[in-house]
């Protein structure tokens, strides 16, 4: 998925701009470290392919693709040497996913900061130190190396690397080709509160929490809530609790943290408007909020993370 979905990204904005009149702005070429015909997942096999090893020319871009045995392969001292000498010649380092351990090796993420799938995190930032291992946003980029978070999270790296490229509009009819959201920023978190807790087993508790979800500025207290699900507050509180993980305001406060930092980094509305529009009432209420989840207040998260071009209201 990530080897076929990356290349496939790239041939989309070649027929969009081809179409638009504009020569093709990507030539994509998929390599070995050997040459040798790639096995992919379920007894696929791909063939042929290039020898990374005996490359002439440099790509403009290369493109380390994870997977899982990527933490393996970082140990095969050949793939190792032919990555560290092209990527040396290359303009632009480009780690997907797993990818991020292959580059550790190569020595290119030293002293940089970088991400991978969340489940490998720990086991790159024991491997390599001098890496600065973030596995919360869905890619990162530091200069002329960018990483991404887990398989689909390098679709998102591959739009915002087109954006840089060809410009928004090319990069938005590639998502709207293949049904994805343009505006991920990198610095979305890996899990949305709907994937790092439990989905009820009940649908009208599902049902619930989508709710919750779309309506962060809703009256969402344990009242009103037990009263959308005819049951008393207490019986509630425990039968939420039960199926999500979570205490019934514990996930409130989630879903609406990740609501206004959405908003902190793709809008331009005042901080007070964003505390409104996300459910917290008040800039105050906010700003609380976000020094004990994230430790920083609402205007310098605004100031780190917000979408590049972007006028920062306080």
């Amino acid at each position: 998925m990530e080897l076929l979905g990356v290349r496939d990204i790239l041939v989309f904005a070649n027929q969009i701009a081809e179409e638009r009149g504009a020569p093709a702005p990507y030539r994509v070429e998929i390599a070995t470290h050997d040459g040798a015909p790639l096995q992919l997942m379920a007894g696929l096999r791909l063939e042929p392919v290039r020898n990374l090893a005996k490359l002439r020319t440099a790509p403009d871009t290369l493109i380390v693709i994870g997977g899982r045995v990527a933490h393996e392969a970082a140990a095969i001292p050949a793939l190792v040497a032919a990555v560290r000498r092209v990527a040396a010649r290359s303009r632009r380092v480009v780690g997907v996913c797993t990818g991020a351990f292959i580059l550790a090796a190569a020595g290119i993420l030293d002293g940089r900061r970088s991400t991978t799938h969340w489940m490998f995190g720990d086991l790159l930032a024991a491997r390599h130190p001098a890496v600065e291992v973030d596995t919360d946003p869905i890619y990162v980029r530091d200069g002329d190396v960018w990483t991404s978070a887990g398989i689909t999270s390098g679709f998102d790296m591959m739009l915002a690397i087109i954006e840089e490229d060809l410009g928004a509009d090319l990069a938005r009819a590639v998502a709207q080709i293949l049904v994805l959201y343009l505006r991920r920023t990198g610095n979305q978190a890996q899990f949305s509160v709907q994937l790092g807790a439990q989905f009820a087993d009940r649908r009208p508790l599902r049902e619930l929490q989508n709710y919750i979800a779309e309506n962060p500025a809703a009256d969402l207290s344990l009242t009103a809530l037990a009263d959308r699900m005819h049951l008393s507050p207490r019986h509630f509180a425990r039968v939420f609790t039960t199926e999500v993980g979570v205490s019934p305001g514990r996930y409130v406060e989630k879903v609406r943290l990740e609501a206004a930092r959405r908003l902190l980094e793709e809008a331009t509305r005042p901080v007070e408007s964003v505390a409104a529009a996300a459910g917290f009432g008040n800039a105050q209420a906010l700003r609380r909020a976000f020094l004990v989840a994230f430790g920083v207040s609402p205007a310098e998260y605004r100031r780190r993370f917000a979408s590049p071009g972007l006028t920062l209201v306080g």
